[in-house]
């Protein structure tokens, strides 16, 4: 059978700035995932879209296609109504850890399809994976029933939700075209959209540590994405954050679990309380569930029964010891001051280099490896102090480590500083 369009007059137009038909959009998404159109012919059409960018209408239909290349999921047979979160990524973002059992702990389902990392910033997967006995691949018939029974399941993403994008994003990731908001916007909603939850929270990340530097392009794929959702019958908000300093104290993998059972438990860094309350007093809105006094259930324990549960329903053992790291290096201050600024993007490289990410797909990564900062911006410091803690199983690593990390503090001599809102804005 003849295909309905040529690559080469797809790549064409959005190389000439044209504006791509409904038909292209939908022909190219479907002939790309049969293997119709050839691997360099869709990079030469990221690199069209990276250069000359997509509208409203053009991205809307993309996502739609990328939806449509794979299943649906459907929560419809739950009794209880779904809400969902998605983050851009930072360093030392473990707040879907207490977030979905904290949210759950309210009567409503939160499904969390997450990743693994990559690079400098840690996939939810990955610090999971260092509890004990803990499984990531679930059945559907198994998350339908966690959810019903728990309320809250972290899971790996099935390889049937948004194929397409499945290609696309490694595609994108060898041929400089990831940093693109059309493409970035599709590639989050088309599984999150497929997904099928009824609302969902954008947690959207600007500053050093984020993934989005810029504020404004920040803002920008928060909005695009917000749209996306909206237009496909998703209730979608999304919260614009600061990541220019590590969030919490803890970068690594079971070290980050470690301080999530901490805020389970009504402690934990402020931060780290701070925005974990703000979304969930999100998510639970758009649920339906308004004025509900999120703080309380940090504080009564009702969150962390639903953070045992949902670690045993996947086989871990909350109770046991999480893996820590063979050796350890301090960084010692080298002068008094207080702390007002920590550059997010160098503590997320030496907690990498340490061993808690990967470099490439597939590759293990060290449980117990990470940064442990005792001091973050606003804390006062004296010279001989320890800043932070490198944790790693294999000595060598230290050295390219500590020159990630030097200079990663700001020490000035003033006698306080507060660091503002890690909230920046809401877009609806």
């Amino acid at each position: 059978m003849a295909e309905a369009f040529d690559a080469v007059d797809v790549i064409h137009a959005k190389r000439d700035k044209r504006e791509l038909t409904p038909e292209q959009i939908a022909w190219t998404i479907d002939a790309y995932t049969r293997g119709v159109i050839a691997e360099e012919q869709m990079s030469a059409l990221a690199m069209a879209i990276y250069l000359n960018g997509m509208n409203r209408e053009e991205i809307a239909l993309w996502t739609k296609a990328m939806i449509a290349s794979g299943e649906r999921m459907s929560f419809d047979a739950l009794s209880k109504t779904t809400t969902d979160k998605h983050s851009t990524g930072g360093v030392g973002d473990k707040i879907t850890l207490p977030l979905a059992p904290l949210v759950a702990s309210f009567g409503v389902a939160v499904p969390q399809l997450s990743g693994r990392g990559l690079g400098h910033t840690g996939g939810t997967l990955d610090k999971l994976e260092s509890i004990p006995g803990w499984r990531a691949n679930l059945t559907n018939d198994e998350m339908m029933r966690q959810l019903e029974s728990v309320g809250a399941v972290v899971c790996a993403a099935g390889s049937g939700l948004a194929p397409a994008d499945k290609k696309l994003y490694a595609l994108r990731d060898v041929t400089g075209t990831v940093n693109c908001i059309p493409l970035i916007a599709s590639s989050i909603m088309s599984k999150k959209i497929a997904e099928g939850t009824a609302s969902l929270v954008l947690d959207v990340k600007t500053g050093a540590g984020a993934f989005m530097e810029d504020e404004q392009m920040a803002r920008e794929l928060a909005r695009t994405m917000v749209d996306l959702g909206t237009d496909a019958g998703v209730n979608t908000v999304a919260l614009l954050t600061d990541m220019s300093v590590p969030l919490g104290r803890a970068v690594g993998n079971a070290i980050e679990v470690e301080e999530s059972v901490e805020v389970l438990a009504g402690g934990g860094p402020a931060d780290v309380v701070e925005l974990t309350v703000a979304l969930a007093t999100e998510m639970l809105a758009a649920a339906g569930l308004k004025d509900v006094d999120v703080d309380a259930a940090l504080k009564d324990g009702r969150a962390m029964d639903t953070w045992k549960a949902m670690i045993r329903a996947q086989g871990g053992d909350p109770e046991a010891a999480l893996p820590v790291a063979k050796h350890s290096h301090e960084i010692i201050a080298d002068s008094d001051g207080c702390v007002t600024g920590l550059d997010a993007m160098k503590v997320g490289v030496a907690g990498w280099r340490l061993g808690a990410g990967r470099s490439r797909p597939g590759e293990a990564v060290q449980f117990g490896a990470g940064v442990r900062l005792h001091k973050t911006v606003g804390d006062r410091v004296a010279k001989g102090e320890v800043l932070a803690t490198l944790l790693t199983d294999t000595e060598d690593r230290f050295a390219r480590s500590l020159e990630a990390i030097d200079g990663a503090w700001k020490l000035e001599n003033v006698d306080e500083f507060e660091r503002g809102s890690l909230v920046l804005d809401r877009l609806a």
